[in-house]
């Protein structure tokens, strides 16, 4: 694994001075004949692509280090609450992003502690379950989803751990598939960073073909009246790109926190359509 990633790391280098110096000879041959507006289109377009090669070094260095307590059976505890993560499932302690919009819920009051009625929540890729055990503990009422069957099995187990099976519901399907016709007052997503088809189970928490396009399209009709959508992105993924298509779908975006890592920021948005 070093190695393989030794490899990416040279060879995207190699790649970096290339792109770079295609980007300085098309902008050399053709600066007489391009106005500025197209100039300046054409770097946001190299940039995008130095920015993706740049990134994916560090990518691969995290993947590697992640990856020695990936596949094992695993206790971790968020805050004295205890969750079973099976080998084949997303772990939300290791990479960090599972755990801190746990932890929001609860620092933010986004689910209020004295409703009248109990709050429905929809909790996308559940993965462990970490979103769904965290709203049911503020008393909310839960759908969780996920389109890995080990997920299913390990949000089950943790609904099961928590003692809150009563309040944790687990449907096995892809994004609103199982739950569709059905409206919440609140949606959690934490949904994969980066663009591509998934190699296996786990990498169903990583990549995603079209979830972007789809989640945006479809949220709006899944939320009630005042309903809100709260997700967790990366600097280091395809963030711009969810955000560009919920704006194009009519939603306002607020910034919730942030948490600056070493080299990458994660941050969790609230999401309401446009009055």
């Amino acid at each position: 694994m070093i190695s393989n990633t030794v490899t990416l790391v040279l060879s995207d280098r190699i790649t970096l001075y290339l792109v770079s110096r295609k980007f300085m000879l098309t902008t050399s041959n053709t600066k007489h004949s391009l106005s500025n507006a197209q100039t300046k289109k054409l770097a946001s377009g190299w940039l995008s692509a130095l920015a993706h090669l740049l990134n994916r070094p560090r990518l691969a260095l995290r993947y590697w280090q992640f990856r020695r307590r990936y596949g094992k059976l695993a206790l971790e505890k968020i805050d004295g609450v205890p969750l079973l993560v099976l080998p084949e499932v997303f772990n939300p302690v290791i990479t960090l992003t599972g755990e801190f919009m746990a932890r929001a819920l609860t620092t933010f009051s986004i689910i209020p502690p004295a409703a009248q009625k109990a709050v429905e929540v929809l909790d996308l890729g559940t993965g462990s379950g970490v979103g769904a055990i965290f709203a049911a503990r503020l008393g909310a009422v839960v759908k969780a989803v996920d389109i890995n069957p080990e997920a299913i099995r390990c949000a089950r187990l943790n609904a099961l751990l928590n003692r809150l099976e009563d309040k944790i519901e687990v449907y096995y399907g892809d994004l609103f598939e199982p739950v569709a016709g059905q409206q919440f007052d609140l949606i959690l997503f934490n949904p994969p960073f980066y663009r591509g088809q998934a190699r296996d189970n786990l990498d169903y928490a990583w990549r995603g073909e079209d979830i972007f396009e789809r989640f945006s399209a479809q949220l709006g009709g899944m939320l009630k009246p005042n309903g809100q959508a709260i997700i967790v992105l990366s600097s280091l993924g395809a963030c711009d790109d969810l955000l560009q298509q919920l704006r194009a779908n009519g939603f306002e975006i607020e910034t919730i926190t942030q948490m600056q890592l070493l080299r990458e920021i994660i941050t969790l948005y609230c999401l309401r359509s446009r009055p």
